[in-house]
């Protein structure tokens, strides 16, 4: 019954998983990958749409440069749920059958135009980086999504920032970074000069604490620093 009704969504656009997607791995190296379906969710525009009109996405602040900053970004959290789409709920049990994992809730992040964007970074709030799985479902306009090796030390000056991958997904691909990727890698979505179409992620996260946890603050916590003697 519930395969009928994603079918019935694909035939008719409504925004539902398309369990017949292929999945493309890229090895990024030895104990990195990156898992890419095109066109995972179909009529993703819809809900696009959907998600615009019933999320009420807010402003976070990040610590910069020794002092708050507003995230160019929205966002929004949901704990267990509901979630405010049915898509998000079919691509949350869909990913947490494939990959085994189970997911503590969803974060939507709003680009509502070329302007916003996120740094080169890693999920390190998850303290635990050495065995993740981090999905993100895109709706919307299409941005590039940037991958480097976190160690490359040309990054600063090299094109694009270093980076050696962009996976550039569509409205409703699908991308889920896992094994040593936020450990070893880092991931950014940059702004673009051009005029483009606002675009939401969907992301959940899982790590396996397994490994060295990270040492030291995230970037939504303020660091202290000594007075200088």
């Amino acid at each position: 019954m519930a395969e009928h009704q994603q079918r019935a969504g694909v035939e008719t656009g409504l925004g539902a998983v398309d369990l017949d997607a292929r999945c493309e791995r890229i090895m990024l190296d030895d104990t990195s990958w990156v898992d890419v379906v095109r066109g995972f969710v179909a009529g993703a525009d819809v809900v696009y749409r959907a998600l615009l009109d019933t999320v009420d996405f807010q402003p976070a602040r990040l610590w910069r440069y020794e002092r708050w900053v507003e995230e160019p970004r929205l966002h929004h959290w949901f704990g267990a749920g509901p979630f405010p789409h049915p898509a998000l709920v079919d691509a949350q049990r869909v990913l947490q059958s494939r990959y085994r994992v189970m997911f503590d809730g969803l974060a939507l992040a709003w680009y509502r135009d070329g302007r916003d964007s996120v740094a080169f970074h890693r999920d390190r709030e998850l303290r635990f980086c050495e065995d993740t799985v981090i999905a993100i479902l895109t709706f919307g306009g299409p941005r590039p999504f940037l991958l480097r090796p976190r160690l490359r030390r040309d990054k600063w000056i090299a094109p694009q920032g270093g980076a050696t991958y962009d996976v550039a997904p569509g409205s409703g691909d699908l991308l889920v970074m896992g094994g040593r990727c936020q450990r070893d890698w880092e991931h950014s979505v940059p702004k673009v000069s051009a005029a483009v179409p606002g675009r939401i992620s969907a992301q959940w996260r899982w790590t396996s604490r397994r490994g060295r946890p990270e040492v030291g603050g995230s970037y939504r916590a303020p660091r202290h620093f000594d007075a200088p003697r």
